[in-house]
């Protein structure tokens, strides 16, 4: 697809970007198919060829407006349609700089910016966020259905063992799930330990949740300090960096484009996700020594879209657990997305509950005991509304060992 960059992106780090991802193009349509939003609406403009197209009228200097804005956010970005492409078209690249490029030309008004605000101010803020949950579980009882089923239940992060291995690895705190699950990386650190790693917490948000609600400017702030930190620790004997949201892992691999106007950090981004490794692939092919037997071996795995569609890890955890004596169950429909994507859920409800109703339906169709996904943000948005416990599916390595 010919294009022609012009006005502020020219000549600039993000409009080659831009200008790389349109040019593999070739218009198709077959990404269409795969898109979750198309397949409600029918709507081109809710597809990927058709946003393709509003984001290069906007790069080429035509008019946009909230219509252009409207089905952009529309989109939640699980890169189905990536998968879908016979021409590699990496079309969430582009969407980050359409984005970010539309919503400077395009006042979304007072009260959604102080929505947007107010989200990024929260969730970032991983002792904030913990204590409104717990004011939230207080007065659940008062609180409307849409917003009780927001708050998650309290969770034991259980013990972290001490740092006592001569291989030593980070793990990502976070932002969100540091407040809301705080177990998942506890339970990561037991398994690594009978493993003989020791993992280190360091850091907080990735800045995914500021990027992607319209401050880049935040998500580069955060971005350059864990690059700072994480470097440091690179340089003084870490051997790698674990993220157990694959949401955040996700972002985490495209902060090189995130700093590509600083080329500087935009190197040294690269050396970090080089060195990025999610919990499957280190537990997988590693002797853990004798576990316990799988007290409920019936479940269903939930690969997020953050796993099966970016580092190509679908099927991961099911084979992994399927090894420690689970017994993964069938699971229609399995590459679509639930509706979580981040913040998507709070700005984009309609699509967002009938997406998880599906998924709902589909993972629990064959009478699972539980549910294990890989990512904080579709842990909390089905567990809100599944019949059967959701966890993580580290969760369910550590009970083998505990």
């Amino acid at each position: 697809m010919r294009t022609e960059i012009v006005g502020d992106l020219k000549g600039t780090a993000a409009g080659a970007i831009a200008e790389e991802v349109l040019g593999a193009c070739v218009h198709c349509g077959m990404c269409n198919s795969a898109c979750p939003t198309y397949r409600i609406t029918g709507d081109e403009l809710d597809g990927p060829r058709g946003r393709i197209y509003l984001m290069k009228q906007a790069l080429e200097g035509e008019p946009v407006g909230p219509l252009t804005q409207h089905h952009l956010d529309r989109c939640l970005e699980c890169r189905a349609c990536e998968t879908a492409c016979p021409s590699g078209v990496e079309y969430h690249r582009l969407l980050d700089v359409g984005r970010g490029f539309i919503s400077e030309k395009v006042d979304r008004g007072a009260p959604a910016k102080r929505k947007r605000w107010a989200v990024r101010f929260v969730a970032t803020r991983p002792g904030i966020l913990a204590t409104l949950f717990a004011v939230g579980r207080a007065m659940r009882f008062a609180l409307p259905k849409s917003l009780a089923e927001k708050v998650p239940a309290p969770r034991s992060p259980g013990f972290w063992p001490r740092a006592k291995h001569a291989r030593r690895m980070l793990i990502l705190g976070g932002c969100v799930q540091k407040a809301a699950a705080a177990n998942f990386n506890a339970a990561t650190a037991r398994v690594f330990d009978r493993l003989g790693v020791s993992l280190v917490e360091r850091g907080g948000c990735c800045g995914a949740v500021p990027f992607h609600l319209d401050s880049g400017g935040q998500a580069k702030a955060m971005a350059r300090r864990q690059i700072d930190a994480w470097e440091a620790a690179l340089n003084s004997g870490y051997e790698a960096i674990v993220v157990n949201a694959s949401g955040c892992a996700a972002f985490i691999r495209d902060w090189p484009d995130l700093m590509a106007d600083e080329p500087a950090y935009a190197e040294r981004a690269r050396r970090i996700v080089a060195c990025l490794k999610d919990p499957v692939e280190i537990v997988a092919g590693a002797s853990l020594g004798p576990l316990r037997t799988p007290a409920a071996a019936r479940i269903a795995v939930h690969d997020p879209c953050t796993m099966r569609n970016g580092p190509g890890l679908a099927g991961a955890v099911e084979t992994l657990l399927e090894g420690f004596g689970y017994d993964p169950l069938p699971v229609g429909d399995a590459s679509q997305c639930c509706g979580s994507a981040g913040a998507y859920s709070l700005f984009q409800p309609e699509f967002a509950e009938r997406l998880r109703a599906d998924k709902i339906a589909a993972l629990t169709e064959s009478g699972p005991t539980a549910i294990y996904t890989a990512n904080i943000g579709c842990w909390m948005y089905l567990a809100a509304t599944s019949p059967v416990p959701v966890r993580h599916w580290i969760e369910a390595v550590d009970d083998l060992i505990s």
